[in-house]
This record gives structure tokens, C-alpha cells and sequence, in this order.
């Protein structure tokens, strides 16, 4: 059984930063270097990064695991105007195929409508086709390109996708 449930102790947030290096080292290596994914990780998947979102910058993390097993993870913020950010939403491999990926969504919209959002928007790594896929079914439209720098030398080249509630 699924249970997608909101992080709210040091302990689980740090169990979150655990997964999402394992996840990032696993999927990535397709589309971005071994270096970048060790940078983003720290930028932003560590615990330290995750902490400085949740408290200073209005984000928070939702725990997903299947019978007990934390197998991924969320990341949303509400924005100030009409629209829901989802910053992350990753799944641990072995877990693909298995619908959990669209529960997740649906606990995403429950959450961007709870909080009177009008909608839900992403970013996603132009390369990253199979997820662009995923989010065109669900319903999202791409409504901008961008390519951002993060330092060290790299940069995030994404699509920014949309979806009205």
C-alpha cells in the first residue's frame, strides 16, 4: 500500500536527502555528467540543501513509500500568486511501472488545490524525454524554455510545463 505522507522531523527530511542522491546517481547519468549530478546534488538535493528550502524558502517535502519502503519523494511550493510550483517529484527505480509515479501527481493537485492554486507548474531537463512524455499525458503544456546557471560551470536546461487545475 502507498502512502505519500509530509515530512515534518530533521530525521525524515534526512532519510529524503539519502534517497535523492541514490535516485539522481541512478537516473541521470543519461543526460547530465558525473560531476553536475554530484554539484546538483549538494546544491539541492542534500539535507542542508532541503533544510534551507523548508525553512526559508516555503518549500515543503512529501515522503512517499510503498508498504512502509520510502521509495521517493515531492517537493512543492506554494507560490504567492495562482500557481503551485513542483519542484521534485522522483521515484526510486524499482518502483517505475508500478502506478505510484501517478499517485503522486494526484496528491500534487490535491495539495496545489488545497492551497487555492489555479495551477501546477515544473521544470524538466529538455533531455529528459521519457518525464516530458509523462507530463504531456497528464495533461501539462510547455509555456517556456530556460537555461539557468548554477555554478561551477554548469546550467540547468529545462523546459518550464504548466497544468491548470
Amino acid at each position: 500500500m502507498v502512502s505519500i505522507e509530509k515530512v515534518t522531523t530533521d530525521s525524515e527530511l534526512r532519510d529524503v536527502a539519502g534517497l535523492a542522491e541514490k535516485i539522481w546517481h541512478e537516473f541521470f547519468p543519461m543526460i547530465l555528467s558525473a560531476e553536475q549530478i554530484d554539484y546538483m546534488v549538494e546544491k539541492f538535493q542534500s539535507y542542508e540543501a532541503m533544510k534551507n528550502q523548508t525553512v526559508s524558502q516555503n518549500y515543503y517535502y512529501l515522503t512517499v513509500r510503498n508498504d512502509g519502503d520510502l521509495c521517493g519523494y515531492i517537493a512543492v511550493k506554494p507560490e504567492n500568486d495562482g500557481r503551485f510550483f513542483l519542484s521534485k517529484l522522483y521515484l526510486r527505480s524499482d518502483m517505475r511501472g508500478k502506478g505510484i509515479a501517478s499517485q503522486m501527481m494526484k496528491r500534487v493537485f490535491a495539495e496545489a488545490e488545497s492551497n487555492g492554486k489555479k495551477s501546477v507548474y515544473l521544470t524538466v531537463n529538455k533531455y529528459n524525454t521519457h518525464a516530458i512524455e509523462v507530463y504531456r499525458k497528464l495533461g501539462f503544456e510547455t509555456v517556456d524554455s530556460v537555461v539557468t546557471e548554477i555554478g561551477n560551470g554548469f546550467v540547468m536546461d529545462d523546459y518550464i510545463m504548466e497544468y491548470k487545475l
